[in-house]
């Protein structure tokens, strides 16, 4: 039976979203998080979860991270983005990381019931409202770059990288990770090889380019 983890932090949206599941697919199994430290104790929890909703900004993600995190961690994982964000720039950029689908918040429960499916059945799937739009928009030649070197870090690499970018000292990283502290400076030397960047604030500036404004938050504002 197939599984899906719906990420977002809004307890109503996750309910209409697991509607709209249960009613696309037979059998489905649901699992939720609310934020993107959830997301991925949940993928290392449940090895089998084959497809992620994916809000953009829920707590402890921002903009494309969680996107290059999962992908990065959990490569035999598809990803459906969920965003308020529109652009088709921001879309092109969600599949230039990695994600098999984008769905936009305003988009109805049979465009979410048909995403789901298409992704599923191993196909890319858009709102049909966007498909244009993206196909015209080109990828820029520095996502490429940096999606190919984010990709050619390892599962544990890029966990480093992420804890490396919230401020904590190799011996609070080799604590959270239960490694030994050398093992930390050995996946340092490998991540600054395979970036190109020279040390940790390079390193951290690098992780910082896939963030994006929130739309919502914006307007609240």
């Amino acid at each position: 039976m197939p599984r899906l983890l719906i990420a977002d932090d809004h307890p109503l949206f996750r309910a209409a979203l697991r509607g709209a599941a249960a009613d696309a697919v037979a059998g489905l199994i649901v699992h939720e998080a609310e934020s993107l430290d959830g997301v991925l104790a949940t993928l290392e929890r449940e090895a089998d979860i084959d497809l992620v909703l994916l809000d953009l900004h829920m707590p402890g993600n921002h903009g494309l991270a969680g996107l290059a995190a999962v992908r990065a961690q959990f490569p035999h994982v598809a990803v459906i983005v969920v965003s308020a964000n529109d652009d088709a720039r921001v879309v092109r950029r969600a599949l230039d990381h990695g994600a098999a689908g984008y769905l936009p918040k305003s988009s109805g429960l049979d465009e979410l019931r048909d995403a789901i499916r298409a992704v599923l059945a191993c196909e890319q799937w858009l709102p049909p409202a966007l498909r244009s739009a993206v196909a015209r928009t080109q990828t820029s030649s520095s996502d490429a770059d940096l999606a190919a070197r984010l990709a050619s870090l390892s599962p544990q690499q890029f966990r480093v990288l992420t804890l490396v970018a919230q401020g904590l000292l190799n011996k609070q990283i080799a604590d959270r990770l239960d490694v030994q502290e050398r093992t930390v400076k050995a996946h340092l030397s490998a991540i600054f090889e395979r970036l190109g960047v020279r040390n940790r604030t390079q390193a951290s500036v690098v992780l910082r380019e896939l963030e994006l404004s929130d739309p919502a938050r914006t307007i609240e504002g």
